[in-house]
């Protein structure tokens, strides 16, 4: 976003205000990023060009497979669109969307709907543009050639470059609709990739697993909290969870002590919790043959269709759907 702002006459210091950031500090390795400091860029980004309107497509764009480093790499080197995209979807983590992608796969067609309803207002077009976008962009990529869109439906008014999005996409879409979604057709996630290749794509995904646990190790107090929440729970899982106070008594500090240390570590309890529950989960899932209902009930929900949105959330697949990619797998 700041490489597009500096070519369409901007300076970085007004794109990056406020972040903390230098332009060098973007072309860092090592260096992480949070949700709220990109924020800051896009609406700076808007403010700084607040007449173009069409700004979310623009700079969706011009994100390509390589502007995803090891993680984009994995996917050129699947056998297949269809297996790529899966592939995308186990470590979406490691992607810069704010847009979530639930995807359904059928023998018909793929049905990826764009979730955006925790995106600040402010900024919710624009970054449903440009995620919408750069998913649809990395696609073209892949295959090397346009991908066949069967249906697109944007949850929000048409607007005045609707030609512009009709071309990109190939089909019209329809807007003012319940959700955002993108349909493509079976045959065209069988096609198989031009650079396909195993032993890179072993290796590939290897590092992609390491960059997950490198980002998502615990140390400190929030080390702590999760150990404490996962100690002795077995197959038994967090059928009560214990409260913030509760896990802070067991520690040896107050409830707002703990909840200091935790932020000052980038987390919190519910997040700790939600970790802790997701590891149970895929694991109940991957080696038990208890039913979704049971594992809800064994991670503290009232109901499994609680248990099932959260999974969702952490995972953008269903429970029933992960079981039956580890078994296949």
């Amino acid at each position: 976003m700041t490489h597009f702002a500096i070519e369409q006459g901007a300076e970085a210091a007004s794109i990056l205000a406020g972040t903390g950031l230098s332009v060098a500090d973007l072309d860092s390795a090592d260096r992480q990023i949070d949700a709220r400091t990109e924020l800051l860029v896009v609406r700076n980004l808007l403010r700084e060009f607040p007449d173009r309107p069409a700004l979310g497509i623009e700079v969706g764009r011009r994100y390509h497979i390589s502007t995803f480093g090891i993680y984009g790499y994995a996917w050129i080197t699947s056998p297949t669109l269809g297996e790529a995209i899966s592939l995308a979807l186990s470590y979406f983590r490691l992607s810069f969307a704010f847009c979530t992608p639930v995807v359904e796969f059928d023998d018909r067609q793929m049905i990826a709907r764009i979730r955006h309803d925790r995106i600040p207002d402010d900024v919710a077009r624009f970054l449903v543009e440009r995620d919408t976008f750069a998913m649809h962009r990395v696609l073209d990529d892949l295959l090397g050639a346009p991908v066949e869109v069967r249906d697109a439906r944007f949850a929000f008014p048409a607007p005045g470059y609707d030609d512009l999005i009709a071309a990109i996409l190939g089909v019209a879409p329809r807007y003012g609709q319940p959700e955002t979604s993108i349909v493509i057709a079976a045959e065209t996630l069988r096609r198989p990739l031009p650079q396909a290749n195993q032993a890179t794509l072993t290796l590939c995904l290897a590092q992609c697993r390491d960059l997950i646990d490198r980002r998502t190790t615990r140390t400190g107090t929030a080390a702590d909290v999760r150990d404490h929440l996962l100690a002795g729970t077995g197959a038994v899982g967090i059928a009560i969870p214990p409260s913030l106070d509760a896990v802070a008594h067991d520690l040896g500090v107050t409830g707002r002590t703990l909840r200091r240390h935790l932020a000052a570590d980038g987390t919190s309890y519910r997040v700790l919790l939600d970790e802790a529950r997701r590891g149970l989960a895929e694991d109940m899932l991957s080696a038990t043959a208890l039913s979704v209902g049971e594992i809800a009930v064994r991670l503290g929900y009232t109901e499994a269709g609680s248990f099932v949105r959260a999974f969702k959330r952490w995972t953008t697949t269903t429970p029933a759907a992960y079981r039956r990619t580890r078994a296949r797998r």
